[in-house]
């Protein structure tokens, strides 16, 4: 692997994301508080711009004990959805529910004495 520096922690605000081109690979980097993800910027479905899509949170259905639907509610976990037709990944661990052949590539990320650095594979 090939320790890349890619910015001072300062530009990553909390909630932001970037994409950022190393050697040709495109790699999104999202930062949630302290926690870093980064993934390539290929979505395993049909190659889309992954990162480049929309994150919301998971929707889910409220289930009451009758097992009737009490409506849509969203969920703390954080979908990344690929814009070329939808797919959902969870932003902590690239993972698609529905399909676990759909996972995003991950990119090790980390931050050292204030510097945000990533781990390309080589």
């Amino acid at each position: 692997m090939s320790e890349i520096q890619i910015g001072d922690l300062k530009a990553f605000p909390d909630g932001d994301y970037r994409i950022v081109d190393v050697d040709g690979l495109e790699v999104g980097i999202f930062r949630r508080g302290k926690d870093f993800y980064a993934y390539e910027n290929r979505c395993p479905h049909y190659g889309g711009p992954v990162c480049q899509g929309k994150i919301l949170n998971r929707v889910e259905e409220n289930l009451g004990p009758d097992k009737a639907s009490r409506g849509l509610r969203f969920a703390a976990e954080e979908h990344i959805i690929c814009p070329w037709h939808g797919v959902e990944f969870d932003l902590k661990t690239g993972r698609n529910r529905g399909f676990a052949r759909y996972r995003l590539r991950p990119i090790p990320v980390k931050v050292r004495s204030g510097t945000v650095y990533l781990d390309i594979p080589g």
